[in-house]
Order: structure tokens, then C-alpha cells, then sequence
């Protein structure tokens, strides 16, 4: 954990300093070191807790989490994607591969990243009762670090299993922690989510991006369906309201959920920042609370720029189409991918293979070029602004067609089948998606079983490709959903989990010596 440890060891060292210098006080003499402020001595107002938080969503938007690495991690855990050619970066391709060992980088960056944003949770939560100017803004600031802690943690320990649990600022070089069980972080996370829903103001104008009560109870309704406890799940989601101001609907038009003229739109739940420098080079913003921050998505999946990544076989086949036998062709194909032959740059230009670099894909048994459009800004922008572009298009971490979706699944294995299938009917019922109601002739709907598959595949085509997949897979792979593991390179016992990073088994003494199995 040597990024960890550099920021960890900047906060220790003034602490350490500061205490020693103290101790040595004579007479009168002032020892403080105005240029080195400590955190008991800072946060005393709400506007320091502000920036407290603030340095929160600064760590979850950096590289090393939703800007770069945190899609990765997710997308290359699922079979939603392929590698896009020879271009994709070794690590990535591990990954991919399942060949990722504890020296991986990506892994590592995810890791450090989100235990930074633990510390500096941690210290918000720590030192929020001591600010009494402004007692509500306090409560949401506490009730906000709570989420982003409990969405880190869940992170962690849905990818790693049992991890180290932080749950008060690190003081001293010796504060190691040893693995904790997962229902020891689960019972953090829930915890966490629970109070931040109680506290948390539902959407406002003002202050977008920042968590809600109903991103805390949507994300509440993930970490209980990964727990197996539906009914839970299902009491946390119904409390997302869907009426008045702060309601929440499905949009008309489905591509307003990637693109950046329709951000915070009426079925946004959650969503993370990014701003458009303007910016061709490799500038994209920092862990610092004044710069500005991008997002490399546009570069790592744009057709006609890196296209490290590309829609799986299996994610393309999934969608219904007339010619294998559907009553319509679902257009949200079409929404989730470019092909040769579309037009982008608001219709000005036409795709073609040459394009796009790289590998083919195999749609209906013809062999084609096919890339990623969701989140890409090439539906705007042409070459050749559109082939180095870091965007500033926000990541939608939590939409409502989601919800509906969790609800479904929800319901079906509370018993409650019909149920299950009015929420998917909600789904395809969307203005400009519009496909027919289960049940199908390709997805009976006749039983719990026949439901299971209908939502596994409803859930594909309507949230392909954002980092929800590998968390399902996670979840069906227990309740022994697939007939066949979703991954040829899966073996039970190990692929289940990812292997701690071995910067934090070298640096760690209570961690090293228990590796996850298969590593």
C-alpha cells in the first residue's frame, strides 16, 4: 500500500511532530507550527467539514478510482466486455484473463484508493460531533461520509472478501488491522447506509453530486440483495419516493442516461462529477480539492480513440433481435454500441472499421466492428477532437431503471412472480425502447425459475457495461443461477475473489500470511 502510505504517513508526521513539540513547552514559549494544522485543531466549523467531505469525493473521482481504474475493475470482472487488441495494457488484460496476481496494478490502485477515501471518511465522521455552528449541515456532511465509507467498504469486500476494518483515523505507524470477516464489514456497511439514509435530504438543485437519502437506501437495496436478505432489500427500495419534486422516473429517452447535456435528469440517483478541461493532453486532474477532475472512460472505450475495451460476444447476442426469432429488435442495442455504418458527430460523420483499431466482434454469426457508445462523447464531436479527448461526461452510479430492476429480482424470490414481472414490463415499457411485455417467446415468464432468467437478461441489455454485472455475477453464481460459469477460466475456490495486493501483505504483518485462496 505505498500510495496509502505516503498519504497516511503526511498526516501521521504532523501529528507526531506536533505532539512532541507540545510536550516540550517552556514558560510562554509558542511552539505551533502555523503551516502544519492537525485535525483536531482544524475541524471545529462546518465549513471545515465541508472540505472534509469534499476530500472524500476528490479521492472517488481520481484515476485511481471512478476516473479510470474502478470501470476497469468492474468490467474486466464481468462478460460483458472483450479485449479491444493488442493495445490493451497488460494488467487490464490479466484481468481479463483471469490471470491477475498480486503484483497487479490495477488492483493496487483500487485498493489504495478507496482505503484513502476510508481515512478521510474516517476523520470527517471522527470529528463531526465537535462542530456545533450549523447542526443540520453537520448531520448531512457525517450522514454523506458514512455513505461514501460504506460504498468503499462494499467495494472492497464484494471484490476481496474479508479486509482490514478502518473505522476511526489512523494515529500511529503500529495501527494495523487484520483481515476482518465479511459479515464483520457488511454489518459496517449496512450500519453506515442506515444512518446516512436517516439523515441524508433527498435531491436538491443546488448541491448535485453529493449523496442522498435515496442514493443511501439504493445502495442499501445492493448491499442486502448480495446479503441474501430480499425482503431488506426490497423495504430499503420502496423508500425511494417516485412522486412529488424529488421523485424519481424513468427517462423518455434511454441514451439521456450517457451523455452529458442530460446529467442529473429525473432517473439519476447517483452520480460522480467530472468537468470537461478542454484539455487534449494527459492533464486530467489529480488528487488535489481545487482541480479540476476528468474522466479517461472516453478514451479507454471510444471507437475511434484507444478502444481498449469492446462489448463481449455474449453482451452483443444477448439483445433481442428479429433475426434470431424476437418480435422486435431491441433498439437498446443500438444505444449501448456503435457498429460500422452509424453515424456520430451529431450525424455528420459514418464509423467505419478502419475507425476503429483493433479486434472484431460476431453478431448474429457475422463478423463486425463493434464498439462501446455509452458515456463515449463522440455522438457530439468528430475527428480529430473526438480521437484524444478526456471527457467531462459524469459516471451515473445509481439510475432508477436499476432499482426497478433490484425490485424485480426482489420480488421473484420473495414469491411474488407477477410482481417481478410488472417491474421488468416497466423497464421495456420505456418511450423510445418500447419492447413487447414478458412474457415472451423467448422468455416465459410461467414460473420463479422462468422469471430468474428473464431478469438476468433484462438486466444485461439494459445496464450493460456499468459495473453492475460483476456484482451479479457474484451474487447468481451462489444461488447457482448459471448453467455454465459466465467465465471459461473460472475455478472455484480461488476466482471467486481477487488476491490481496502484495503491497499490502508486505506492509501489513496482521494481513501477511493470508492471502485469499488459489494465490
Amino acid at each position: 500500500m505505498k500510495n496509502k502510505k505516503i498519504f497516511v504517513w503526511s498526516a501521521l508526521t504532523a501529528i507526531i511532530v506536533t505532539a512532541t513539540v507540545n510536550s516540550c513547552k517552556k514558560g510562554s514559549l509558542n511552539t505551533s507550527d502555523p503551516n502544519n494544522v492537525t485535525t483536531n485543531q482544524y475541524y471545529k466549523t462546518s465549513d471545515q467539514l465541508t472540505k472534509g467531505v469534499n476530500a472524500i469525493y476528490v479521492a472517488i473521482h481520481s484515476l485511481g478510482l471512478v476516473s479510470r481504474e474502478w470501470f476497469f475493475i468492474h468490467d474486466l470482472r464481468s462478460d460483458e466486455v472483450a479485449s479491444g487488441g493488442g493495445q490493451l495494457e497488460a494488467p487490464r488484460g490479466q484481468m481479463l484473463n483471469g490471470n491477475a496476481d498480486p503484483a497487479n496494478s490495477v488492483l493496487n490502485s483500487v485498493w489504495n484508493a478507496w482505503y484513502t477515501a476510508i481515512f478521510r471518511a474516517n476523520v470527517v465522521i471522527q470529528n463531526g460531533p465537535v462542530v456545533t455552528d450549523n447542526g443540520p449541515l453537520r448531520d448531512r456532511l457525517v450522514g454523506e461520509a458514512k455513505f461514501l465509507r460504506a460504498w468503499a467498504y462494499f467495494d472492497l469486500v464484494s471484490q476481496w472478501g474479508g479486509v482490514p476494518l478502518l473505522t476511526t483515523p489512523v494515529k500511529t505507524a503500529s495501527d494495523f488491522q487484520p483481515r476482518a470477516s465479511e459479515s464483520e464489514v457488511y454489518s459496517l456497511i449496512i450500519k453506515d447506509l442506515q444512518d446516512a439514509a436517516a439523515v441524508l435530504p433527498e435531491k436538491s438543485g443546488t448541491d448535485k453530486g453529493r449523496a442522498t437519502a435515496s442514493a443511501a437506501n439504493a445502495m442499501l437495496g445492493r448491499v442486502l440483495m448480495q446479503n441474501g436478505d430480499y425482503a431488506g432489500a426490497k423495504a430499503a427500495l420502496l423508500k425511494i419516493p417516485t412522486t412529488g419534486v424529488n421523485g424519481y422516473t424513468l427517462t423518455s429517452r434511454y441514451l439521456d442516461n450517457f451523455e452529458e447535456e442530460t446529467e442529473f435528469n429525473s432517473e439519476s440517483i447517483f452520480e460522480i462529477v467530472f468537468v470537461d478541461k478542454g484539455d487534449g493532453g494527459f492533464n486530467w486532474g489529480g488528487d488535489s480539492p481545487t482541480e479540476a477532475q476528468s474522466t479517461v472512460r472516453n478514451q479507454e472505450y471510444n471507437p475511434i480513440a484507444w478502444r481498449n475495451l469492446i462489448p463481449s460476444n455474449k453482451l452483443i447476442n444477448e439483445f433481442e433481435n428479429t433475426a434470431t426469432g424476437a418480435a422486435k429488435s431491441d433498439p437498446r442495442f443500438h444505444y449501448t454500441c456503435y457498429q460500422s455504418g452509424d453515424t456520430y458527430n451529431k450525424g455528420a460523420s459514418v464509423l467505419t472499421d478502419g475507425d476503429q483499431n483493433g479486434n472484431s466482434s460476431v453478431m448474429n454469426g457475422v463478423t463486425k466492428k463493434i464498439s462501446f457508445r455509452k458515456f463515449m462523447i463522440i455522438y457530439k464531436e468528430g475527428l480529430p477532437a473526438a480521437g484524444f479527448h478526456p471527457g467531462g461526461n459524469n459516471q451515473r452510479i445509481i439510475r432508477y431503471a436499476e432499482v426497478l430492476l433490484m425490485l424485480a429480482e426482489c420480488e421473484n424470490e420473495l414469491g411474488n412472480t407477477a410482481a417481478a414481472v410488472n417491474y421488468l414490463n416497466m423497464i421495456r415499457a420505456r418511450a423510445d425502447v418500447a419492447m413487447p411485455p414478458y412474457p415472451t417467446a423467448q422468455y416465459p415468464v410461467g414460473s420463479k425459475a422462468d422469471v430468474v432468467k428473464a431478469i438476468m437478461h433484462e438486466k444485461m441489455v439494459e445496464m450493460g457495461c456499468e459495473e453492475i454485472r460483476n456484482i451479479d455475477i457474484l451474487r447468481w453464481r451462489k444461488k447457482q443461477y448459471f448453467t455454465t460459469d459466465p467465465f471459461p477460466y473460472f475455478k472455484k475456490g480461488r476466482d471467486e475473489l481477487l488476491p490481496i495486493p502484495q503491497a499490502e501483505l508486505d506492509n501489513n504483518p496482521k494481513v501477511n500470511g493470508h492471502q485469499n485462496p488459489g494465490y
